[in-house]
């Protein structure tokens, strides 16, 4: 009997469920892959209306392989709703909400995670409420400070306005977990003569980098898709963003399929191609408490 059997052999005898558990890890594998399709199967009908021409989509039906790649529908929406223009109005929005949301969010939990100032927990309470707030609710108000502060209309109304929304989550999650941060870093820097804005741009921000990471990757992703505050603030056809282009195809008895599934694509890659870009950060910040 050679070494390999009697290695083999050993491990069978140690861990006799060993085939058992590799059985279920394969029919728990065929179940994910299997909702991955699902998934999937709307985007893929998406893709394959998108290079059709209209007599292809009414004559063959919207599940129809098509019967030539046509690019018109592309042409037509980009040219149509103006889509350099809304791209670029969305990545100033959700880009500077990302990174004020995230600042803002970071200099609230500081203070109330390792500021410990007085009503802590009410504070947190506060702002896990605001998060629970529908947006109908908000829109009346909103609109009346931005008439009266002369943002209305403006990319800055919908930046100041997302800014707060967010980092209401993010001021809520950073609190809770630099409300556990070692003391022992805090009583160090104190040491060294750190001061507060010291001792959190070099010894907090390092340790909850990966926190901050992916709350600027939702941060940008949320707002990116933000449809109903941005429909009511920014009427001009120059500052709307992304949804509000694709929402502007659709209108009361008529919609052209294959240009909306064409404007559905050209929307929806900027945000994949964010994510993918991304998607490595996102993984390590999340399973970054994981293991210490």
């Amino acid at each position: 009997m050679t070494t390999l059997t009697l290695t083999r052999a050993r491990a069978t005898r140690r861990d006799p469920d060993r085939y058992k558990r590799g059985v279920a890890r394969w029919v728990v594998l065929a179940l994910v892959a299997f909702t991955a399709a699902l998934v999937l199967v709307p985007f893929a009908v998406m893709l394959m209306n998108a290079f059709k021409s209209p007599a292809d989509y009414s004559g063959n039906g919207p599940l129809s392989w098509p019967e030539s790649f046509q690019l018109d529908g592309l042409k037509t929406y980009w040219t149509q709703v103006r889509f350099e223009g809304k791209l670029l109005n969305s990545i100033v929005i959700a880009g500077a909400v990302a990174v004020l949301g995230v600042v803002l969010s970071l200099l609230n939990a500081y203070a109330l995670g390792i500021g410990r100032v007085r009503g802590r927990l009410w504070i947190v309470a506060a702002f896990l409420l605001a998060n629970m707030i529908p947006q109908e609710a908000l829109i009346y108000p909103l609109y009346s400070m931005a008439k009266a502060t002369g943002l209305y209309n403006s990319r800055l109304s919908v930046i100041i306005i997302f800014t707060v929304i967010q980092s209401a989550f993010g001021t809520y999650l950073l609190a809770s977990v630099l409300g556990t941060f070692p003391k022992a870093l805090l009583e160090a820097a104190a040491l060294d003569g750190a001061g507060r804005w010291t001792t959190l741009w070099r010894v907090v921000v390092p340790t909850v980098r990966p926190t901050l990471s992916v709350l600027l990757i939702f941060f940008f992703i949320w707002t990116w898709n933000e449809f109903f505050i941005p429909l009511v603030m920014l009427v001009d056809n120059s500052t709307q963003t992304v949804p509000l282009a694709l929402a502007s195809l659709q209108g009361d008895r008529l919609m052209d399929a294959t240009t909306t599934n064409a404007g559905a694509l050209i929307s929806l890659l900027p945000t994949v191609v964010f994510f993918l870009i991304f998607q490595r950060t996102l993984t390590r910040g999340v399973t970054a408490g994981a293991v210490k």
